[in-house]
Protein backbone atom coordinates (compact mmCIF):
# COMPACT_ATOMS: atom_id res chain seq x y z
CA UNK A 1 0.00 0.00 0.00
CA UNK A 2 0.92 3.84 -0.40
CA UNK A 3 -0.47 5.91 1.63
CA UNK A 4 -1.68 9.65 1.21
CA UNK A 5 -1.57 10.61 5.02
CA UNK A 6 0.62 8.15 7.59
CA UNK A 7 -0.71 7.40 10.87
CA UNK A 8 1.55 8.63 14.06
CA UNK A 9 3.25 7.23 15.79
CA UNK A 10 1.06 6.09 19.01
CA UNK A 11 1.74 8.62 21.86
CA UNK A 12 3.08 6.13 24.46
CA UNK A 13 5.31 4.77 21.80
CA UNK A 14 8.64 3.72 23.56
CA UNK A 15 11.99 5.67 21.75
CA UNK A 16 14.84 4.21 23.13
CA UNK A 17 17.80 2.24 22.66
CA UNK A 18 19.61 -1.56 23.70
CA UNK A 19 22.75 -2.79 24.97
CA UNK A 20 23.69 -6.46 26.72
CA UNK A 21 25.47 -7.05 30.00
CA UNK A 22 28.71 -8.64 28.33
CA UNK A 23 28.92 -5.96 25.90
CA UNK A 24 29.15 -2.57 28.04
CA UNK A 25 29.17 -3.70 32.11
CA UNK A 26 33.14 -4.99 32.57
CA UNK A 27 33.79 -5.52 36.00
CA UNK A 28 34.03 -9.21 34.86
CA UNK A 29 35.35 -10.51 38.04
CA UNK A 30 33.86 -8.36 40.47
CA UNK A 31 32.20 -7.75 43.59
CA UNK A 32 31.42 -11.71 43.83
CA UNK A 33 30.43 -12.27 39.92
CA UNK A 34 31.12 -15.39 38.34
CA UNK A 35 33.07 -16.41 35.23
CA UNK A 36 30.54 -16.70 32.11
CA UNK A 37 30.76 -18.72 28.91
CA UNK A 38 32.03 -15.48 26.89
CA UNK A 39 34.33 -14.61 30.26
CA UNK A 40 36.22 -18.49 28.64
CA UNK A 41 35.43 -18.68 24.92
CA UNK A 42 37.19 -14.88 24.30
CA UNK A 43 40.55 -16.38 26.11
CA UNK A 44 40.87 -18.94 23.23
CA UNK A 45 43.28 -17.53 20.69
CA UNK A 46 41.85 -16.29 17.11
CA UNK A 47 38.29 -16.15 18.43
CA UNK A 48 37.92 -12.55 18.62
CA UNK A 49 38.92 -9.48 16.65
CA UNK A 50 42.54 -9.01 17.86
CA UNK A 51 41.89 -10.88 20.82
CA UNK A 52 39.58 -8.19 22.37
CA UNK A 53 37.60 -9.12 26.19
CA UNK A 54 34.48 -7.85 27.21
CA UNK A 55 36.91 -7.68 30.67
CA UNK A 56 36.26 -3.79 31.03
CA UNK A 57 34.24 -3.83 27.53
CA UNK A 58 33.18 0.14 27.83
CA UNK A 59 32.90 0.13 32.23
CA UNK A 60 29.19 0.67 32.18
CA UNK A 61 29.10 -1.19 35.38
CA UNK A 62 31.19 2.08 37.07
CA UNK A 63 29.86 4.54 34.50
CA UNK A 64 25.99 3.33 34.79
CA UNK A 65 24.81 6.83 36.26
CA UNK A 66 26.71 9.00 33.71
CA UNK A 67 25.31 7.10 31.08
CA UNK A 68 22.03 7.18 32.27
CA UNK A 69 22.37 11.08 32.59
CA UNK A 70 23.34 11.15 28.97
CA UNK A 71 19.80 8.83 28.02
CA UNK A 72 18.20 11.51 29.99
CA UNK A 73 19.07 14.24 28.22
CA UNK A 74 18.20 12.78 24.90
CA UNK A 75 15.14 12.26 26.37
CA UNK A 76 14.87 8.52 25.95
CA UNK A 77 11.65 6.78 26.92
CA UNK A 78 13.08 2.99 27.03
CA UNK A 79 16.39 1.54 27.42
CA UNK A 80 16.81 -1.82 27.25
CA UNK A 81 19.62 -3.88 28.75
CA UNK A 82 20.91 -7.23 29.98
CA UNK A 83 21.41 -9.48 33.14
CA UNK A 84 24.68 -11.04 33.29
CA UNK A 85 23.29 -14.38 35.27
CA UNK A 86 26.47 -14.74 36.79
CA UNK A 87 26.57 -11.60 38.62
CA UNK A 88 22.90 -13.11 39.99
CA UNK A 89 23.94 -16.42 40.61
CA UNK A 90 27.61 -17.00 40.32
CA UNK A 91 27.45 -20.45 39.77
CA UNK A 92 23.92 -20.46 37.95
CA UNK A 93 22.37 -21.53 40.76
CA UNK A 94 22.54 -21.79 44.30
CA UNK A 95 23.55 -18.94 46.59
CA UNK A 96 22.21 -15.38 45.44
CA UNK A 97 25.00 -12.58 45.00
CA UNK A 98 23.80 -9.67 46.59
CA UNK A 99 25.98 -6.94 45.46
CA UNK A 100 25.10 -8.35 41.60
CA UNK A 101 21.36 -7.08 42.63
CA UNK A 102 22.07 -4.10 43.98
CA UNK A 103 23.84 -2.99 40.68
CA UNK A 104 20.84 -3.69 38.75
CA UNK A 105 18.74 -2.33 41.58
CA UNK A 106 20.39 1.01 41.36
CA UNK A 107 20.51 1.11 37.95
CA UNK A 108 16.92 0.51 37.56
CA UNK A 109 16.41 2.91 39.72
CA UNK A 110 18.27 5.61 37.72
CA UNK A 111 16.35 5.06 35.01
CA UNK A 112 13.05 5.43 36.64
CA UNK A 113 13.78 8.54 38.49
CA UNK A 114 14.75 10.08 34.66
CA UNK A 115 11.81 8.42 33.34
CA UNK A 116 13.25 6.20 31.66
CA UNK A 117 11.20 2.76 31.22
CA UNK A 118 13.70 -0.46 31.72
CA UNK A 119 13.21 -2.97 29.72
CA UNK A 120 14.85 -6.01 30.99
CA UNK A 121 16.16 -8.57 29.10
CA UNK A 122 16.76 -12.17 31.09
CA UNK A 123 19.32 -13.85 28.89
CA UNK A 124 21.62 -12.49 26.30
CA UNK A 125 23.68 -15.22 25.47
CA UNK A 126 26.30 -15.25 28.69
CA UNK A 127 25.38 -18.61 30.40
CA UNK A 128 27.25 -19.39 33.52
CA UNK A 129 30.21 -21.52 32.72
CA UNK A 130 29.70 -23.59 35.56
CA UNK A 131 26.25 -24.89 34.23
CA UNK A 132 28.53 -25.84 30.95
CA UNK A 133 30.84 -27.54 32.76
CA UNK A 134 28.25 -29.14 34.88
CA UNK A 135 25.71 -30.33 32.60
CA UNK A 136 26.19 -28.93 29.41
CA UNK A 137 24.17 -26.17 29.69
CA UNK A 138 21.73 -25.65 26.81
CA UNK A 139 22.54 -29.02 26.00
CA UNK A 140 20.73 -30.56 28.90
CA UNK A 141 16.92 -30.23 29.94
CA UNK A 142 18.31 -29.21 33.75
CA UNK A 143 18.58 -25.74 31.97
CA UNK A 144 15.30 -25.21 32.01
CA UNK A 145 15.46 -25.25 36.00
CA UNK A 146 18.31 -23.30 36.60
CA UNK A 147 17.11 -20.56 34.12
CA UNK A 148 13.48 -20.67 35.42
CA UNK A 149 15.37 -19.96 39.07
CA UNK A 150 17.17 -17.27 37.73
CA UNK A 151 14.16 -15.51 36.04
CA UNK A 152 12.25 -15.85 39.24
CA UNK A 153 14.85 -14.53 41.97
CA UNK A 154 14.54 -11.28 39.17
CA UNK A 155 10.71 -11.16 38.45
CA UNK A 156 10.61 -11.26 42.74
CA UNK A 157 13.37 -8.51 43.07
CA UNK A 158 12.17 -5.88 40.22
CA UNK A 159 8.70 -6.83 39.37
CA UNK A 160 7.33 -4.03 40.95
CA UNK A 161 9.16 -1.62 39.02
CA UNK A 162 10.40 -3.23 35.69
CA UNK A 163 6.99 -3.86 33.49
CA UNK A 164 8.84 -5.19 29.58
CA UNK A 165 10.42 -7.99 30.10
CA UNK A 166 12.76 -9.54 27.42
CA UNK A 167 13.19 -13.48 27.91
CA UNK A 168 15.44 -14.79 25.42
CA UNK A 169 17.94 -12.23 23.35
CA UNK A 170 18.44 -14.01 19.43
CA UNK A 171 18.16 -17.67 20.72
CA UNK A 172 18.51 -18.63 17.02
CA UNK A 173 21.39 -16.99 16.87
CA UNK A 174 23.19 -18.09 19.96
CA UNK A 175 22.20 -21.84 19.12
CA UNK A 176 23.19 -21.33 15.56
CA UNK A 177 26.28 -19.83 16.18
CA UNK A 178 26.92 -22.08 19.11
CA UNK A 179 26.43 -25.49 17.94
CA UNK A 180 25.95 -25.11 13.97
CA UNK A 181 29.34 -22.60 13.44
CA UNK A 182 31.67 -23.19 16.14
CA UNK A 183 31.69 -19.60 16.12
CA UNK A 184 30.39 -18.37 19.39
CA UNK A 185 30.88 -20.60 22.60
CA UNK A 186 30.81 -23.73 23.27
CA UNK A 187 32.16 -23.49 19.90
CA UNK A 188 31.00 -26.66 18.76
CA UNK A 189 29.90 -27.90 14.87
CA UNK A 190 26.98 -30.57 15.56
CA UNK A 191 23.68 -30.50 13.33
CA UNK A 192 21.43 -32.48 15.58
CA UNK A 193 22.84 -31.41 19.12
CA UNK A 194 21.75 -27.34 17.89
CA UNK A 195 18.52 -28.43 17.21
CA UNK A 196 18.14 -30.12 20.36
CA UNK A 197 19.58 -27.40 21.94
CA UNK A 198 17.18 -25.42 20.15
CA UNK A 199 14.61 -27.14 22.00
CA UNK A 200 15.40 -27.49 25.10
CA UNK A 201 15.75 -23.02 24.79
CA UNK A 202 12.27 -23.13 24.14
CA UNK A 203 11.02 -24.88 26.62
CA UNK A 204 12.94 -22.79 29.32
CA UNK A 205 11.03 -19.52 27.53
CA UNK A 206 7.81 -21.05 27.58
CA UNK A 207 8.70 -22.28 31.29
CA UNK A 208 9.73 -18.71 32.32
CA UNK A 209 6.83 -16.87 30.46
CA UNK A 210 4.59 -19.11 32.07
CA UNK A 211 6.33 -18.36 35.31
CA UNK A 212 6.16 -14.58 34.62
CA UNK A 213 2.57 -14.31 34.58
CA UNK A 214 2.33 -15.16 38.61
CA UNK A 215 4.91 -12.91 39.64
CA UNK A 216 4.58 -9.48 37.52
CA UNK A 217 0.51 -10.05 36.31
CA UNK A 218 0.34 -6.26 35.03
CA UNK A 219 3.81 -6.78 33.58
CA UNK A 220 4.63 -7.83 29.41
CA UNK A 221 6.92 -10.46 28.55
CA UNK A 222 8.10 -11.58 25.61
CA UNK A 223 11.32 -13.71 23.31
CA UNK A 224 13.30 -11.16 20.96
CA UNK A 225 13.99 -12.95 17.61
CA UNK A 226 16.67 -11.95 15.09
CA UNK A 227 14.26 -11.73 12.09
CA UNK A 228 15.96 -11.41 8.21
CA UNK A 229 12.87 -12.22 5.97
CA UNK A 230 13.53 -14.11 2.85
CA UNK A 231 13.23 -13.06 -0.77
CA UNK A 232 13.72 -15.27 -3.45
CA UNK A 233 16.37 -13.89 -6.06
CA UNK A 234 13.93 -14.15 -9.43
CA UNK A 235 10.63 -15.27 -10.17
CA UNK A 236 11.39 -18.52 -10.88
CA UNK A 237 9.22 -21.02 -8.73
CA UNK A 238 12.44 -22.81 -8.08
CA UNK A 239 13.76 -19.65 -5.94
CA UNK A 240 10.73 -18.89 -4.33
CA UNK A 241 10.57 -22.48 -2.87
CA UNK A 242 14.37 -21.58 -1.85
CA UNK A 243 13.12 -18.62 -0.07
CA UNK A 244 9.93 -20.73 1.37
CA UNK A 245 11.95 -23.26 2.45
CA UNK A 246 14.62 -20.37 3.94
CA UNK A 247 11.57 -18.61 5.70
CA UNK A 248 10.20 -21.94 7.19
CA UNK A 249 13.44 -23.05 8.46
CA UNK A 250 15.15 -19.80 9.16
CA UNK A 251 12.20 -17.64 10.99
CA UNK A 252 9.15 -20.05 11.46
CA UNK A 253 11.21 -22.82 12.99
CA UNK A 254 11.52 -20.15 16.13
CA UNK A 255 8.26 -17.92 16.15
CA UNK A 256 5.73 -20.66 15.48
CA UNK A 257 7.05 -22.22 18.69
CA UNK A 258 6.55 -19.05 20.25
CA UNK A 259 3.38 -18.08 19.40
CA UNK A 260 1.44 -21.27 18.90
CA UNK A 261 3.81 -23.70 20.64
CA UNK A 262 4.57 -26.02 17.71
CA UNK A 263 6.73 -26.39 15.18
CA UNK A 264 6.22 -26.02 11.28
CA UNK A 265 5.56 -29.04 9.36
CA UNK A 266 7.51 -29.19 6.00
CA UNK A 267 10.65 -27.96 8.49
CA UNK A 268 10.01 -30.99 10.91
CA UNK A 269 9.38 -33.60 8.30
CA UNK A 270 12.30 -32.63 6.58
CA UNK A 271 14.49 -32.51 9.59
CA UNK A 272 12.89 -35.87 10.53
CA UNK A 273 14.16 -37.31 7.31
CA UNK A 274 17.82 -36.07 7.86
CA UNK A 275 17.60 -37.38 11.47
CA UNK A 276 18.05 -34.28 12.66
CA UNK A 277 14.71 -33.37 14.44
CA UNK A 278 14.93 -32.93 18.81
CA UNK A 279 13.78 -35.66 21.01
CA UNK A 280 10.44 -34.03 22.56
CA UNK A 281 8.84 -35.59 25.72
CA UNK A 282 5.89 -35.82 27.15
CA UNK A 283 4.17 -32.72 28.12
CA UNK A 284 6.50 -30.13 25.83
CA UNK A 285 4.15 -29.30 23.86
CA UNK A 286 1.46 -28.48 26.36
CA UNK A 287 4.58 -26.44 28.27
CA UNK A 288 5.11 -24.87 24.68
CA UNK A 289 1.79 -23.93 24.56
CA UNK A 290 1.49 -21.87 27.98
CA UNK A 291 4.50 -19.80 27.28
CA UNK A 292 2.39 -17.15 24.48
CA UNK A 293 4.46 -14.30 24.91
CA UNK A 294 2.26 -10.59 24.82
CA UNK A 295 4.91 -9.37 22.16
CA UNK A 296 7.16 -10.41 20.23
CA UNK A 297 10.25 -8.93 20.32
CA UNK A 298 11.96 -7.85 16.51
CA UNK A 299 15.97 -7.55 16.41
CA UNK A 300 16.38 -6.78 12.64
CA UNK A 301 19.05 -5.78 10.74
CA UNK A 302 18.92 -7.01 7.24
CA UNK A 303 16.70 -9.19 4.38
CA UNK A 304 18.42 -12.04 2.98
CA UNK A 305 18.14 -13.00 -0.89
CA UNK A 306 18.20 -17.08 -1.61
CA UNK A 307 18.36 -18.68 -5.05
CA UNK A 308 17.40 -22.69 -5.47
CA UNK A 309 20.41 -25.24 -4.17
CA UNK A 310 21.03 -28.05 -6.21
CA UNK A 311 21.44 -31.78 -3.57
CA UNK A 312 24.42 -32.73 -6.04
CA UNK A 313 27.45 -29.93 -5.68
CA UNK A 314 24.97 -27.54 -3.64
CA UNK A 315 27.04 -24.72 -1.82
CA UNK A 316 27.32 -25.32 2.04
CA UNK A 317 27.98 -23.23 5.05
CA UNK A 318 30.75 -20.21 4.42
CA UNK A 319 32.79 -18.29 6.44
CA UNK A 320 31.04 -14.43 7.66
CA UNK A 321 33.09 -11.54 7.48
CA UNK A 322 34.24 -10.34 10.75
CA UNK A 323 36.83 -8.05 9.87
CA UNK A 324 34.84 -4.71 8.28
CA UNK A 325 36.61 -5.64 4.92
CA UNK A 326 33.39 -5.25 2.55
CA UNK A 327 32.62 -7.85 0.00
CA UNK A 328 35.03 -10.81 2.61
CA UNK A 329 31.65 -12.86 3.18
CA UNK A 330 30.60 -15.72 1.04
CA UNK A 331 27.30 -17.66 -0.30
CA UNK A 332 26.27 -19.92 2.66
CA UNK A 333 23.64 -22.50 1.74
CA UNK A 334 21.83 -26.06 2.69
CA UNK A 335 22.29 -28.38 -0.51
CA UNK A 336 18.78 -29.55 -1.66
CA UNK A 337 17.33 -26.43 0.32
CA UNK A 338 18.44 -22.95 -0.13
CA UNK A 339 21.43 -20.83 -1.02
CA UNK A 340 21.83 -17.01 0.00
CA UNK A 341 22.85 -14.78 -2.82
CA UNK A 342 23.51 -11.28 -3.11
CA UNK A 343 20.87 -8.82 -3.88
CA UNK A 344 21.37 -6.40 -6.59
CA UNK A 345 19.36 -4.08 -5.12
CA UNK A 346 20.81 -3.28 -1.88
CA UNK A 347 23.71 -1.07 -1.05
CA UNK A 348 25.83 -3.26 2.35
CA UNK A 349 27.71 -2.14 5.12
CA UNK A 350 31.13 -2.93 5.73
CA UNK A 351 30.47 -6.16 7.34
CA UNK A 352 28.28 -7.38 4.13
CA UNK A 353 25.06 -6.48 6.01
CA UNK A 354 22.44 -5.54 3.24
CA UNK A 355 20.57 -2.40 4.10
CA UNK A 356 17.35 -2.52 3.55
CA UNK A 357 14.65 -0.48 5.92
CA UNK A 358 11.57 -1.57 3.32
CA UNK A 359 12.76 -5.21 4.69
CA UNK A 360 11.54 -3.62 7.86
CA UNK A 361 7.74 -2.78 7.07
CA UNK A 362 8.02 -6.34 5.20
CA UNK A 363 8.89 -8.18 8.80
CA UNK A 364 6.26 -5.87 10.67
CA UNK A 365 3.90 -7.06 8.40
CA UNK A 366 4.71 -10.47 8.09
CA UNK A 367 4.84 -11.22 12.05
CA UNK A 368 1.39 -9.45 12.38
CA UNK A 369 -0.50 -11.12 9.76
CA UNK A 370 0.95 -14.70 10.96
CA UNK A 371 1.15 -14.09 14.72
CA UNK A 372 -1.50 -11.49 15.37
CA UNK A 373 1.00 -10.20 18.55
CA UNK A 374 2.20 -6.33 19.54
CA UNK A 375 5.61 -5.85 18.00
CA UNK A 376 8.64 -4.16 20.42
CA UNK A 377 11.91 -3.75 17.87
CA UNK A 378 14.28 -4.66 20.57
CA UNK A 379 16.96 -4.05 18.19
CA UNK A 380 17.83 -2.30 14.96
CA UNK A 381 21.21 -0.24 13.99
CA UNK A 382 23.88 0.53 11.74
CA UNK A 383 27.71 -1.04 12.52
CA UNK A 384 30.39 1.47 11.14
CA UNK A 385 33.78 3.02 11.25
CA UNK A 386 33.24 5.70 13.12
CA UNK A 387 36.17 8.96 13.33
CA UNK A 388 36.54 11.34 15.85
CA UNK A 389 36.98 14.53 13.76
CA UNK A 390 39.04 17.90 15.81
CA UNK A 391 36.76 19.33 18.77
CA UNK A 392 35.20 16.13 19.90
CA UNK A 393 32.92 15.65 16.85
CA UNK A 394 31.34 12.46 15.23
CA UNK A 395 29.78 13.36 12.27
CA UNK A 396 27.96 10.03 11.96
CA UNK A 397 25.76 11.44 8.87
CA UNK A 398 25.28 7.54 7.55
CA UNK A 399 23.53 6.51 11.14
CA UNK A 400 21.71 9.15 10.56
CA UNK A 401 20.33 8.28 7.22
CA UNK A 402 20.24 4.25 8.11
CA UNK A 403 18.16 4.80 11.56
CA UNK A 404 15.89 7.85 9.96
CA UNK A 405 14.77 5.62 6.65
CA UNK A 406 14.05 2.88 9.59
CA UNK A 407 11.61 5.10 11.45
CA UNK A 408 10.13 6.22 8.19
CA UNK A 409 9.37 2.12 7.40
CA UNK A 410 7.83 1.79 10.88
CA UNK A 411 5.14 4.55 9.94
CA UNK A 412 4.41 2.92 7.04
CA UNK A 413 3.77 -0.30 9.10
CA UNK A 414 2.17 1.28 12.39
CA UNK A 415 -0.06 3.23 8.81
CA UNK A 416 -0.37 -0.31 7.59
CA UNK A 417 -2.35 -1.66 10.87
CA UNK A 418 0.95 -3.23 12.88
CA UNK A 419 1.03 -2.77 16.37
CA UNK A 420 4.11 -1.22 17.90
CA UNK A 421 5.41 -0.85 21.09
CA UNK A 422 8.20 0.63 20.78
CA UNK A 423 12.03 0.81 19.06
CA UNK A 424 15.18 0.17 20.60
CA UNK A 425 18.34 0.98 18.71
CA UNK A 426 20.95 -0.76 18.71
CA UNK A 427 23.05 0.58 20.43
CA UNK A 428 23.12 3.85 23.55
CA UNK A 429 26.85 3.76 24.00
CA UNK A 430 29.55 2.45 21.54
CA UNK A 431 29.97 -1.27 22.82
CA UNK A 432 31.89 -4.61 22.59
CA UNK A 433 31.16 -6.30 19.17
CA UNK A 434 30.87 -9.86 20.07
CA UNK A 435 33.72 -11.08 17.46
CA UNK A 436 34.60 -7.47 16.24
CA UNK A 437 36.20 -5.97 18.86
CA UNK A 438 35.76 -2.28 19.61
CA UNK A 439 36.33 -0.78 15.55
CA UNK A 440 32.08 -2.10 14.54
CA UNK A 441 30.55 0.76 15.96
CA UNK A 442 27.06 1.71 16.88
CA UNK A 443 26.10 4.03 19.66
CA UNK A 444 24.66 7.51 19.50
CA UNK A 445 27.60 8.00 22.02
CA UNK A 446 31.40 7.64 20.85
CA UNK A 447 33.40 5.83 23.89
CA UNK A 448 37.23 5.82 23.64
CA UNK A 449 37.91 2.59 23.83
CA UNK A 450 39.75 0.47 21.22
CA UNK A 451 41.65 -3.08 20.81
CA UNK A 452 45.20 -1.14 21.22
CA UNK A 453 46.92 0.82 23.88
CA UNK A 454 45.44 2.58 26.97
CA UNK A 455 42.32 4.78 26.41
CA UNK A 456 39.84 7.16 29.18
CA UNK A 457 36.83 5.33 27.80
CA UNK A 458 35.46 9.34 27.25
CA UNK A 459 32.05 9.37 26.28
CA UNK A 460 31.32 11.92 23.27
CA UNK A 461 28.15 12.59 21.53
CA UNK A 462 27.92 12.07 18.14
CA UNK A 463 25.93 14.16 15.62
CA UNK A 464 22.90 10.89 15.65
CA UNK A 465 22.81 11.84 19.33
CA UNK A 466 20.99 15.22 18.74
CA UNK A 467 18.99 13.92 15.95
CA UNK A 468 17.42 11.01 17.42
CA UNK A 469 17.27 13.72 20.15
CA UNK A 470 14.67 15.63 18.21
CA UNK A 471 12.94 12.37 16.85
CA UNK A 472 11.92 11.71 20.68
CA UNK A 473 10.60 15.28 21.01
CA UNK A 474 8.61 15.11 18.08
CA UNK A 475 7.37 11.28 18.75
CA UNK A 476 8.55 10.80 15.20
CA UNK A 477 7.49 13.63 13.28
CA UNK A 478 10.71 15.59 13.14
CA UNK A 479 13.12 12.80 11.22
Amino acid sequence: MIHKEMKPFPKDFLWGAASAAYQVEGAWDEDGKGVSNWDKFVRIPGKTFKGTTGDLAVDHYHRYKEDVQLMAEMGMKAYRFSIAWTRIFPNGKGEVNQKGLEFYENLINELIENNIEPVLTLYHWDLPQALQDEYGGWESRQIIEDFTNYSIELFKRFGDRVKYWVSLNEQNIFTMLGYRMAAHPPGVKDDKLFYQVNHHANLANANVIKEFRKYVPDGKIGPSFAYSPSYALSSNPRDILAAENAEELNAHWWMDVYAWGRYPKAAWKYLETKGLAPMVEEGDFELLKEGKPDFMGLNYYQTTTFEENPLEGGVGAAEMNTTGKKGTSKDTGIPGVYKTVENPNLERTDWDWNIDPQGLRIALRRITDRYALPILISENGLGAFDKVEEGDVVNDDYRIDFIRAHVKEIQEAISDGVDMMGYCVWSFTDLLSWLNGFQKRYGFVYVNQHEEGDHDLRRIKKKSFYWYKEVIESNGEKL
